[in-house]
């Protein structure tokens, strides 16, 4: 097996603000496999929160690629899954161009090679002949932190384009801000269902102030409230909160949903955070019948860094799936998303092809 990089720029339509940064762009890192005459693809991307740049992106993602040449067959590869110390974005990557070539091998979809085998392994032979229907999911759509009017007019354009779930930043120096936004958001797209995303700038006292307001204007569901790094005030604050918490930056591995699972009400995982569709599932099993539920994420990325995603997105309670529709030009596409509905797809591997490439085959 051969693996080649290319990193390209992914600038967003519009600056996304959030309680700790405001985007423009990030770069990405696509990983390909060629093996056989047939190429898989993943990508990774940069990140400040997690401390991945593009420089140690490509050097982690090179040095993947070197490792994979120990392996005779990409389904040996994908089998073992080696990951080392390297990052979970990195594994990430390289674990969807493994996924991605071996469901082009056997002429099988990404979600059929991912329900052949159990989370702990991969398959290395064709799925069962009583396939289900190619996963799909309504994804939450984000709004970043903007004023109230800003927010209604986009609130009132996603729901003429048809979705039906919308996520709403918060953590504005004035929390009234924050309220006035969804206040506004609500008026604007009364039929959505709100969730809300502070990204951990309120303290427990802030929150046990704040839920019950956002309880009154009809938000479904409150991610990350509180800063990461103390998962008992976390739970804490869920015993008590109107609203169900859903954790995300304080659930990054398998061991911290282990310690939240029957503690808060749902665990955002994202793949890059994680490790990889494989990873995923492991996780999903473990909160099952725990009273915590999953919700599938995603950092800001293409349609290539979010198919394996949603190739998972039927097994979650809440899909927020929408970083390709952040960016200003996608370079791939293959899972929809425009309409509030991303739609894995029933073609070989991921399902994705590069917008600049007219060969099925490139991607």
């Amino acid at each position: 097996m051969k693996a080649t990089l290319r990193t390209v720029r992914l600038a967003l339509a519009e600056p996304l603000r959030i309680s700790r940064s405001t985007m423009t762009a990030r770069d990405a890192v696509w990983f390909t496999v060629e093996h056989e005459g047939l190429t898989g693809h993943g990508e990774a991307v940069t990140s400040v929160y997690y401390g991945l740049n593009t420089a140690e992106l490509e050097r982690q993602l090179y040095e993947a690629g070197l490792d994979l040449g120990r392996f005779g067959d990409p389904e040996s590869a994908l089998r073992e899954r080696p990951a080392g110390n390297r990052p979970p974005a990195v594994t990430a990557a390289v674990e969807a161009a493994l996924l991605d070539l071996c469901g082009k091998r056997s002429g099988l979809p990404a979600h059929r090679l991912l329900d052949a085998k159990s989370a702990r392994t991969a398959p290395s032979t064709p799925g069962t002949p009583s396939a289900p229907s190619a996963p799909s999911a309504r994804t939450a759509r984000t709004i970043g932190i903007v004023p109230a009017e800003r927010a209604a007019a986009q609130a009132r354009s996603l729901a003429d384009s048809g979705f039906t779930v919308i996520k709403v930043k918060a953590g504005a120096p004035d929390p009234e801000d924050d309220l006035d936004r969804v206040r506004a958001i609500a008026s604007a797209a009364p039929r959505a269902r709100l969730l809300l995303d502070p990204n951990g700038a309120w303290t427990s006292a802030e929150a046990l102030q704040l839920l019950p307001r956002y309880a009154e204007l009809g938000v479904e569901a409150v991610e990350q409230p509180l800063a990461p790094g103390d998962h008992e005030a976390l739970a804490r604050l869920a015993e008590r909160s109107p609203l169900p918490l859903i954790a995300d930056e304080d659930a990054v591995t398998y061991e911290d949903v282990r310690r939240l699972a029957g503690r808060v009400h749902g665990v955002n995982v994202k793949l890059a955070k994680c490790g990889g569709p494989y990873e995923a599932l492991r996780i999903a099993e473990l909160i099952e019948g725990s009273g915590t539920e999953l919700m599938l994420g995603c950092l800001t990325a293409s349609t290539l860094g979010l198919a394996p995603a949603v190739h998972l997105a039927d097994r979650a309670r809440w899909a927020d799936l929408d970083g390709h529709l952040l960016l200003a030009d996608d370079p791939w596409t293959g899972i929809g998303g425009a309409d509030g509905v991303v739609r894995a797809s029933e073609l070989p591997g991921l399902g994705v092809r590069e917008r600049r490439v007219g060969r099925e085959d490139a991607a």
